[in-house]
Parts: structure tokens; sequence; C-alpha cells
């Protein structure tokens, strides 16, 4: 708990700072999707989702919160994340080093962190890239997974995932469509190598205003 505190301290002085800063961007998301669907299962028990995120960035630094609606059968109905890290660029690699928190405030003991290295590089108008997810609590498996996005028009766009999440292998293909430059919907088909009703094939739909 002491170490969610200070994370969530830190996350909120940036924001603070960012705000009140020149050098600094502060931006804002709010979105809704017909099933919240994570690593290839669902969040709400198949069930839409509200969710809403802030992020600030300043050079290569970036940090940011994001929450959502969610729905396990126990306590917990919502979820909070914290995350920061940095961008650097070398040549046309960018690479992503932070960490994450995903919080459940209602129910601690699902409370987790993980540490994240990622990599893309341009892929003709596109970008092709891979991340790494290690988990802090050795009670949790690491994630892996390659992607790759590609724009088709100046409106949509179209991309796609394959992940390892130790005792499953997950993977979604979808488009994206910008009605305008803050409005968009996104069409996504998810599956996994699990066969329970939780991890079972879908296709979801969401919609998500960035400002």
């Amino acid at each position: 708990m002491k170490k969610v505190i200070i994370i969530a301290a830190a996350t909120t002085a940036l924001f603070t700072a960012g705000a009140a800063s020149a050098e600094g961007t502060v931006s804002y998301n709010v979105g809704v999707t017909s099933d919240y669907v994570w690593r290839g299962v669902t969040q709400t028990d198949e069930n839409a989702a509200i969710q809403g995120g802030i992020d600030y960035t300043n050079g290569i630094f970036y940090a940011g919160t994001w929450a959502s609606n969610v729905d396990f059968g126990g306590k917990a109905d919502y979820e909070l994340d914290l995350y920061a890290g940095v961008k650097p660029t070398a040549g046309n690699f960018t690479f992503d080093i932070g960490v994450l928190a995903y919080l459940y405030p209602q129910e601690d003991d699902l409370n987790f962190e993980e540490v994240k290295l990622g990599v893309s590089h341009p892929l003709g108008k596109g970008t092709i890239g891979a991340a790494a997810y290690f988990n802090t609590d050795d009670n949790f498996e690491d994630y892996f997974e390659v992607n790759a996005a590609y724009p088709l028009t100046d409106k949509v766009s179209v991309s796609g995932a394959f992940g390892d999440y130790g005792t499953y292998n997950t993977w979604n293909l979808g488009g994206a469509y910008a009605f305008t430059s803050n409005l968009s919907v996104d069409l996504r088909y998810h599956d996994t190598d699990v066969d329970t009703r939780y991890s079972d094939e879908r296709v979801v739909l969401s919609l998500k205003a960035a400002f």
C-alpha cells in the first residue's frame, strides 16, 4: 500500500506541474467499449465499459492515469491504472521503458505492478514493435507481445498484436476510423488458445475521444 501511495502522489504532482508548465503537455481521453478485453480476457464479464484517462508528456518523459469499470464477480467494480516512463530514440527505433500499477481499491489483493520494456520501428507508413511486461510479483506471469499498425488512408488504419501470457497465447486484429482528429471508432477481433467463456473469441466495438 505504501508503494501505491508513493506512485499516486508522484503522478498527481507531475500532472499539477505539467498543467502549469509551458514545456509539458496534458491530454485527456474518454471512451466507451462493448467489452473491456485485456490480453484476450474480458474484464467486465462480457459487458460494456466506460473508460477515461489523463496523460502528461514532457520531452521523452510521460506519466498518466486511466480508469475503467470492471466485473470479476467480487468486490471490485473499477480499475485504476498509474504509469510513468521514458521514450528515448536511437536512429529509427523508439524505446519505451516504464512502470505500471494496476489498482483495484475495493479489492487490494488484486493489485499488481509491471515493468515495461518496448521498442518500435517504422514499417513503411506504419510501425512494427515488441514489448515485454515483467511482473513484480512472482505469483503472476510475464507478458510478451509483438504488434503492428498501418494507415490505409488518412482516416482508416489497421492494427494487430500477438501475445504470450505464460499459460496462454492471445491475439487481436482490427481497424479504426477517425471521424475527426479527436474522435475515432475501433472494431477489433480478440481470441486466445484457452477455451473458457471469459477468453473465447469476440468482436469488440469501441468509441474514443481524445483532447
